[in-house]
């Protein structure tokens, strides 16, 4: 069974960037007929919180990215000390004592002689008195996994045939000084442990995969596939960032975003597939393929993503819809459909609520004209033909035509110069209150 993870920090608010990520992988669990499992990266104690862990998850409920699994890392230290020890007792791991200013001068005297920074293993060359020199000075060894010097390769679903030298790779530092593991180490341990067939990730992640290869063999499991997809950017090419509020999913959500146009958005932004609202996460499923996915640098776009909302509203039906209309008076399927293709965010339906049955300040130029108008108002009741045989009998009784005809009606009528359809409009105002209005 195809069973694959989104591994979020909660260090910070989800952003579209991991929104994406964590859509694409349940998409393709859910094509494959497969697991989804939603695991905390919280090996941070400084930076993880609770409330980022509850906001996250929070965040994929809204977008409907249900899991079958909840993991979080702070829980499962034991595995990984477990592997740590399974690999240094194997001769993978070494011990090394320099300090971050003395590895900075390496580097810079490496690039210096336009060489690689690759790390130089001193540590392996550490001898009894010299260890007991660093550690009588204080210093704490991080720890380096010993990275087999041969050829690493794999098919990723997105990038193809993808390939690595092991000697053009620095050993990574997989402990830190004060015991805590970096990223590469949990991950794997995790990935074998919960049977991790599939890994779809940021395409920033290559080498680290080039690195967790030889861990896979070294912890004795086969590697899962991968496939490293581009990064979003915003729409100047700039990297995104779980810092940037205004790119949120709570805030998108805040602003009247539906989940579904930013589902639609994020599944198919950077693929070769058309751009357009689904109605629901079942049918973006259903053609989903991550191998549709370029290799160029997709670009987050609020313009189109703003667009794809309103088509979602405009597909909504009344029955999708009532449940959120719950708090408004005289609302039924004729004033949805009527309010409906000019909604922009469903908030917006209160302010077309309020032009048909509150009070409105009428924008009146012309009085005469209005006065005129008024006088020729048909008796109820009212349908979607009454706009049309109101208007004739204005424009022949006044000789307006055009804007000049519909505008000044509309203005008297609702106070606005925009909005649905009048035809609609009309009958659900009401001849009571067009009356009203139309006469100050």
């Amino acid at each position: 069974m195809t069973v694959v993870r989104f591994a979020p920090s909660p260090t910070g608010m989800l952003h579209v960037g991991n929104a994406r990520m964590a859509l694409a992988n349940w998409l393709y669990a859910q094509h494959k007929g497969g697991r989804f499992i939603l695991r905390m990266d919280d090996t941070d104690a400084d930076r993880s919180t609770a409330e980022f862990a509850d906001a996250i998850e929070a965040d994929m409920k809204w977008l409907g990215l249900e899991w079958d699994v909840l993991e979080r890392q702070s829980t499962r230290m034991a595995r990984y000390a477990a592997a740590f020890h399974r690999l240094r007792d194997a001769g993978r791991m070494y011990a090394c004592y320099e300090t971050p200013d003395e590895l900075d001068y390496k580097r810079k005297r490496q690039l210096a002689r336009g060489k690689p920074p690759i790390y130089d293993r001193a540590g392996l060359d550490l001898n009894d008195a010299q260890i007991k020199t660093f550690e009588d000075e204080g210093r704490a060894p991080h720890w380096r996994f010993r990275l087999d010097h041969e050829t690493i390769e794999w098919h990723d679903l997105v990038r193809g045939p993808v390939h690595f030298e092991g000697q053009n790779l620095s050993d990574p530092v997989l402990v830190r000084g004060n015991g805590t593991y970096l990223y590469m180490l949990p991950s794997a341990v995790d990935d074998i442990d919960l049977g991790i067939t599939d890994v779809i990730r940021g395409e920033d992640h290559v080498a680290n995969t080039a690195v967790q290869m030889q861990l896979f063999s070294a912890l004795g499991a086969t590697p899962p596939t991968f496939a490293h997809v581009p990064l979003l950017t915003d729409i100047g090419g700039k990297g995104l960032s779980k810092r940037l509020g205004s790119l949120t999913v709570a805030s998108l959500r805040d602003g009247g975003m539906e989940a579904m146009a930013l589902n639609s958005y994020l599944a198919h932004v950077g693929t070769s597939d058309a751009i357009e609202v689904r109605e629901s996460l079942k049918d973006l499923a259903a053609d989903f393929d991550i191998q549709h996915t370029g290799r160029g640098t997709p670009k987050f776009d609020p313009d189109q993503l703003k667009a794809l909302n309103a088509a979602a509203l405009h597909g909504l039906s009344f029955d999708d819809a009532k449940p959120r209309l719950s708090g408004l008076d005289n609302v039924d399927e004729i004033f949805w459909a009527a309010v409906r293709p000019n909604l922009e965010r469903f908030d917006d339906v209160s302010l077309w609520h309020k032009v048909c049955f509150g009070d409105v300040h009428p924008v009146i130029e012309d009085k005469d004209f209005i006065a005129a108008a008024a006088g020729l108002l048909p008796s109820e009741p009212w349908d979607e033909t009454t706009w049309k045989a109101w208007t004739d009998a204005v424009k022949d009784a006044t000789g307006a035509k055009g804007k000049a005809l519909f505008l000044p009606l509309r203005l008297a009528l609702t106070g606005l110069d925009h909005g649905p359809e009048l035809k609609a409009l009309l009958p659900i105002i009401g001849r009571k209150r067009a009356s009203g209005r139309l006469n100050g």
